[in-house]
């Protein structure tokens, strides 16, 4: 069974992409340790939530990066809220899109993918960064859902301005392959996210939000081939949001969840359920303001 990481862990894995970082990645060599602030683990988690821990419903703290290019993050603190925001670091002002993953399959975040405003992709671990990828310009969405084939490592999910849907499918250093076409008419979405299982089968799921504001779920196939199923219809209202967030799974219920930004700043969270035909509850305040601040949360 997979353990909670330790203090010290969860502060390099915050602290992993900053200007030492983005220094890394410009002249495309490896970093060093990049040591941060102690994270000290909420009661509820080290008390024995570790063990609900699942690569299906993966523990990640919530990372934000504001107008200024400054980094934070907030950990789960087991009870559906987030704890008090630590600062991890600045330098963030290259980088336009990121998404942490999870790639030993242990339940918890090992490492993030970050593109930057030069269209180059670096992979960050708590004692290296390196560039996996360049040329991605074209690409408008950038996220990982986690394992969409089977296999350890979290795979890369890309949309370009075309409105077709890619998948690059990771390895285990965190380089990756060459893309694979999941399919066009992606473009429709307004958002796309989602982290691990969603509907308790054990494959990973996505959820997309159309112009209208309905809100979709892709169940996975665990084949790279078709990774996705058809959609299915999960509500209406989710305009009223500017952020979806896929969270992983906030309260350690040992199912993953979703959060969302509204218009006003605050946040919300929708606990998961596991089950397909409703694989979210009703909406949960999480943050009551101030959240429009960051132009990234991931």
């Amino acid at each position: 069974m997979p353990h909670a990481p330790g203090r010290r862990a969860l502060s390099r894995l915050a602290t992993a992409a900053t200007a030492l970082v983005l220094a890394a990645v410009t002249a495309g060599t490896a970093a060093a340790d990049a040591p941060g602030p102690a994270v000290r683990p909420s009661p509820a988690l080290s008390a024995g939530a570790d063990a609900r821990l699942s690569p299906d419903a993966p523990f990640f703290p919530v990372q934000a990066v504001d107008g200024r290019g400054d980094a934070f993050f907030y950990l789960p603190n087991g009870k559906g809220g987030l704890s008090a925001r630590e600062r991890s670091g600045g330098g963030w002002g290259q980088v336009r899109a990121a998404t942490q993953v999870d790639h030993s399959r242990g339940g918890y975040a090992n490492g993030t993918y970050f593109l930057t405003t030069s269209h180059e992709v670096g992979y960050a671990t708590e004692k290296s960064t390196r560039r996996v990828a360049t040329d991605w310009g074209q690409y408008d969405s950038f996220f990982s859902p986690g394992t969409l084939g089977g296999a350890k490592q979290s795979d890369i999910l890309v949309r370009d301005r075309a409105g077709v849907l890619w998948l690059y499918l990771a390895k285990a250093d965190g380089s990756l392959t060459g893309r694979k076409k999941v399919g066009p008419g992606w473009g429709r979405y307004t958002a796309i996210t989602g982290r691990a299982d969603l509907t308790g089968d054990g494959r990973t799921d996505i959820v997309a939000r159309d112009r209208e504001g309905t809100l979709w779920l892709y169940k996975g196939t665990g084949d790279t081939a078709r990774p996705f199923k058809g959609r299915t219809r999960i509500g209406d209202g989710w305009n009223r949001y500017n952020l979806l967030l896929g969270a992983g799974d906030v309260d350690v219920d040992g199912r993953t969840d979703l959060i969302a930004r509204d218009g006003k700043g605050a946040l919300w969270l929708y606990k998961g359920t596991g089950r397909a035909s409703a694989p979210f509850k009703s909406r949960v305040l999480i943050g009551k303001s101030g959240w429009n601040q960051y132009r990234l949360l991931f």
